[in-house]
């Protein structure tokens, strides 16, 4: 979303009548630019990040909450990497040919979007930040790693007089109006940042709320060996996202080439520029607490983000709270969002004790559109099913046998391959149990385990569906997940696979909360390239599955 900044006069002062549940005085708007502690651009000078703040005026001093972003000056027209390809690049890896104006200024709230506008009449200052190398803030676009977090990290110091902040002049500005006490969100990149942010456990940040936010870009652009596109945007990578938000003056080629060389696309390996980028592991260092927002249908930042990151706080014992929506990518459409936001801010910011700790941990929005409240999440237990080669899906194990298909799915998309599950398809395997007798609630991450073997292949995508069907309607894809063969023992490295031998591949699809109705059948549906998100080599690769060898682990209630 394109954002267009509201440039205040500088020197003049502008009286506006304050709504009734104002704080009193005149608002203030002002631009002032943080010096970080690093120099992404490599131009000598310490990179130095502009904010655009909204506050009351006044000596009383006001917490901060606080949106960072890439997007505010818009992005650059920028194509993605093409996805059809005449064999996977992994082929390769093993002996197979691949192929405004300076403020400060009393104005009434026009900062965009709607955060200044509800919180500073409040008694809040907004800051809204331009990320590290986009639009009028130095540096270059690194895509979350250590620097942006730095970068962002020294705005929070800023806040707290541990960081110098300057005008367009050059004269030096301090926060004095600002308690110290910082509270970030924002939606998507906007709400990675502050998971970034908060794993370096900077005092004054006493809260984040990520909305629809990463915890690893591995598993934003990559999945379990594979490349694995955000939903909506087949063929973005991490070098493809750099030179879209890179919308200042500098040049940055350079920077974003050792992005384009570091990120691997030919073999989908977790490499040490992935955990420069997984902010799971430091989950242990954060010290604000964290309110996790999320779509239940979000295929751009997937489910798997939240559910890692949620898991990861709760082991460190970070204060958290869960709301899970029907929508996707975005927002909750519930109309308590906002009084939600601000009762969880007014807690942490102010200390005001309004009860919002002790209510229940997670809230879930069915599928009816009503909303649910859970003592904590996930709740399943794992239940184990095994397919037949008769195409049950059982609780007990089958015998072993011998089952294949033929990948097709550079043509043949995913929700084409599911449907009409007992009829013969050349292109896919189909699982199902039988009707259920009760509802069974799905809450949490499934696993799929599959024997398989390339006949004549060293790779291939490898994709498993969960999907809901009914006697009568299309079938529901609720969730899936993505291996490479290639890296059946880990992620971080690829070992040859041998045409004809079996493997076994276990992988997490992706996390979720679904209530399979009574009379509904479970399906597994395992395909080779999904073709919404993996690369799409040619068709006609064989792939034998053996289900009695094979597995389907759900968290069910």
């Amino acid at each position: 979303m394109r954002l267009v900044l509201v440039a205040a006069m500088a020197g003049s002062v502008l009286a506006v009548a304050a709504p009734a549940h104002a704080a009193p005085g005149l608002l203030v708007e002002e631009r002032v630019y943080v010096e970080s502690a690093v120099d992404s651009d490599r131009d000598g000078r310490l990179d130095r990040i502009a904010l655009d703040i909204s506050r009351p005026s006044g000596t009383a001093k006001v917490p901060v909450i606080f949106e960072h972003s890439p997007y505010r000056s818009g992005g650059n027209n920028v194509p993605n990497y093409g996805v059809n390809v005449s064999q996977l690049p992994q082929e390769a890896l093993f002996g197979l040919p691949g192929g405004p104006a300076d403020g400060p200024a009393l104005v009434k709230p026009d900062l965009p979007g709607w955060l200044d506008d509800y919180f500073v009449p409040r008694g809040y200052a907004v800051v809204l930040g331009h990320s590290l190398g986009t639009g009028p803030s130095d540096g270059c676009p690194t895509s979350g790693d250590q620097q942006e977090t730095l970068a962002t990290k020294a705005v929070i110091d800023w806040l707290n007089g541990r960081a110098r902040g300057f005008n367009s002049s050059g004269g030096l500005v301090t926060a004095s109006w600002s308690t110290g006490a910082v509270g970030m969100t924002g939606v998507s990149y906007n709400g990675t940042l502050p998971n970034m942010v908060a794993t370096t456990g900077v005092p004054g940040l006493k809260t984040i709320v990520p909305v629809a936010a990463i915890s690893s870009w591995y598993d934003y652009y990559r999945a379990n060996g594979l490349v694995v596109a955000p939903g909506g945007y087949q063929g973005e990578d991490a070098d493809v996202l750099a030179k879209y938000v890179d919308t200042g003056p500098r040049n940055c080629s350079a920077q974003v080439a050792e992005i384009t060389a570091a990120q691997g696309r030919s073999t989908g390996d977790f490499t040490q520029f992935w955990r420069d980028r997984d902010y799971v592991p430091l989950a242990s260092q954060v010290k604000a607490s964290v309110f996790v927002v999320h779509g239940l249908n979000d295929w751009n930042v997937k489910t798997g983000q939240f559910a890692q990151w949620w898991d990861a706080l709760g082991s460190a014992g970070v204060p958290r709270k869960l709301w899970l929506h029907q929508g996707g990518h975005g927002n909750p459409s519930r109309s308590t969002y906002q009084s939600t936001l601000a009762r969880w801010f007014e807690y942490w910011l102010k200390g005001v004790d309004n009860g919002i700790m002790r209510e229940p941990i997670a809230d879930v929005q069915r599928e009816s559109g009503s909303w649910a409240t859970y003592s904590s999440w996930p709740q399943g237990t794992p239940v184990t099913y095994y397919p037949s080669s008769t195409g049950a899906l059982n609780r007990t194990p089958g015998t072993s046998s011998v089952q294949s298909f033929t990948d097709q799915g550079r043509t043949i998309r995913a929700g084409t391959l599911a449907a009409s599950p007992a009829a013969s398809n050349p292109n896919r395997l189909a699982y199902l149990t039988p009707a259920l007798s009760t509802p069974a609630r799905l809450s949490g991450t499934a696993t799929a385990e599959l024997r398989i073997a390339l006949p004549s292949r060293k790779a291939a995508n490898i994709t498993a569906l969960l999907v809901d069907y009914s006697s009568s309607g299309s079938p529901a894809i609720v969730t899936r997940g993505w291996i490479d063969p290639q890296n059946r023992t880990s992620a971080s490295t690829s070992e040859a696979v041998v045409p004809g031998t079996y493997y076994t591949v276990r992988f997490n699809l992706q996390a979720k909360d679904y209530v399979f109705a009574a009379g509904r059948q479970i399906g597994l549906v395992v395909i080779s390239t999904d073709y919404d998100y993996t690369l799409r080599p040619n068709g006609g690769t064989v792939v034998n599955v053996d289900p009695g060898a094979s597995r389907l682990t759900l968290p069910l209630v």
